[in-house]
């Protein structure tokens, strides 16, 4: 399987992606395919990151030197993992990595208050660690680190690192349960403020997909303002991941969900299932946040490659494919 590009993404725990079953297809099939799934945690890792200024005031995260990215590298853990993350400091104020859902010691908070953060110039180890649910000592319930979560500076501009983020000093962790179905590929896609991954309006990351690829989505929102993030075609189970457990689950299918600041969420969906290829939107739903640029499409090609009604160039000036998406071990420029 190809795997170029994997320095913008960390796989940690070995998770291979699932092989799908085209839709579209007339050949019977003898026997499917099962879903590929997540190994148990318990694992120890290391990575290097660091920060970096990009060209128009953005700056970014990234897994090697000259390869920062907004968003930054997709981070994976299984419950029971441990990452080490050895953080460097490459521009001239300081920066930190604060992040969400995982555990960590006050050291690798990443905020100027108990100075976790890095000077220009330095480096620091940031360690976040991961559990699986069970009982606590007073026989109570504790929910295990499984879920979307996602990781960013808190000091850039304030000691809140309102610059940082606004900038793109963002990205997503994923931390999955042993079990899990594992995804063809991952997109992550950020409303920040009033943009889409920082990009200029209109020119939201295209995610492409292949009828019958499963596809896992990883949104976070930041800034100033709420969104709603809806996805045409597709609908997925309000819940930790997304999938309904069985026909008695009752979590509520959707396909338009409310976010805030600092929230995350995630779910997979199957390419095209019931709907077939076709150039697919997704965007906020607040009206004037739409007609100010926030969209972007969910292009889903048939076996052949083509999609439906769709030109391109007739109305994506300037649009690029995704460089957030990972695809079965793969995470592309």
């Amino acid at each position: 399987m190809d795997r170029r590009g994997f320095n913008r993404r960390v796989l940690l725990g070995g998770a291979v992606a699932a092989t799908s079953l085209s839709l579209g297809s007339s050949e019977a099939v003898s026997a499917p395919t099962p879903a590929r799934t997540a190994p148990a945690g318990g694992e120890v890792r290391r990575v290097k990151m660091y920060a970096e200024r990009l060209d128009g005031g953005k700056m970014g995260y990234g897994l090697e030197k000259g390869k920062a990215s907004v968003p930054g590298p997709l981070i994976e853990l299984n419950e029971g993992d441990t990452l080490h993350v050895e953080f460097e400091n490459t521009v001239d104020v300081p920066v930190s990595l604060h992040v969400h859902g995982l555990d960590y010691e006050i050291s690798s908070d990443g905020t100027k208050m108990n100075r976790s953060d890095v000077a220009p110039g330095g480096t620091r180890t940031y360690t976040w660690r991961t559990h699986k649910p069970g009982r606590r000592p007073d026989g109570t319930w504790r929910s295990g680190s499984a879920g979307y979560w996602h990781y960013h500076d808190h000091v850039v501009g304030t000691e809140h690192g309102t610059g940082g983020i606004r900038n793109g000093l963002y990205g997503a962790v994923i931390v999955r349960r042993k079990g899990d179905v594992l995804p063809d590929r991952t997109h992550t896609i950020v409303f920040n403020d009033m943009t889409i991954n920082n990009r200029p309006a209109h020119t939201g990351p295209d995610l492409e997909a292949t009828v019958g690829d499963r596809v896992e989505i990883v949104m976070i929102t930041h800034g100033e303002y709420y969104h709603t993030f809806h996805m045409h075609g597709h609908r997925w189970a309000d819940n930790r991941t997304g999938m309904l457990t069985g026909p008695d689950d009752p979590s509520q299918v959707i396909d338009n969900k409310i976010v805030g600041p600092a929230d995350s969420f995630g779910f997979q969906v199957i390419a095209g299932e019931g709907v077939g290829a076709g150039a697919w939107m997704y965007h906020c739903h607040v009206q004037s946040h739409s007609d100010m640029g926030m969209t972007g499409m969910f292009l889903v090609k048939k076996p052949d490659g083509t999609i439906p009604g769709h030109e391109p160039h007739a109305h994506e000036h300037g649009r690029e494919s995704a460089p957030e998406e990972r695809e079965g071990g793969k995470h592309e420029h």
